[in-house]
């Protein structure tokens, strides 16, 4: 039996095709999928309550080896980075109720779980992508 497993591309910061939307009020990266603007996909960041909490799951980060993995828990997700190889990355989540592995380089990635310091401020404009958050999860709690 086959599985059904889609990867997206590796993100760089360099990339031509622009790949990062926005990061909203709650660390969550809005993301195009091979730069498709049609196909977003939302990416829970770190959130944490303490600096020293925010340099312990920096620090973890920087300690991945290939194959290992570190889990990003939220209140209504959870999602895992894995350590493909050495500046290689895969955050997995879901999109379209399909589990997908975006690919980073260890400098995008790093740069992304760095909004999640406690003084960290997203901007003004991104507040509207948190609002849509919500409408979704009010969405997806309504059919369960």
């Amino acid at each position: 039996m086959n599985m059904f497993f889609p990867l997206a591309p590796r993100y760089r910061l360099d990339d031509e095709s622009p790949w990062l939307e926005r990061i909203d009020p709650t660390r969550n990266y809005w993301i195009h999928i091979n730069g498709e603007k049609t196909l977003t996909a939302v990416i829970p960041g770190f959130t944490v309550s303490s600096t020293d909490e925010f340099k312990q799951n920096i620090f973890q980060f920087r300690d991945l080896e290939p194959g290992a993995h570190i889990k990003i828990e939220r209140a209504s997700e959870t999602c895992y980075i894995y350590c493909i190889s050495q500046n290689c990355y895969a955050v997995e989540c879901y999109f379209n109720k399909s589990l997908v592995w975006h690919l980073f380089d260890k400098e995008t990635l790093e740069s992304l779980l760095m909004t999640g310091h406690p003084d960290w401020k997203c901007a003004s404009s991104s507040i509207e992508l948190g609002q849509q958050m919500l409408v979704r999860s009010l969405q997806v709690s309504t059919t369960a």
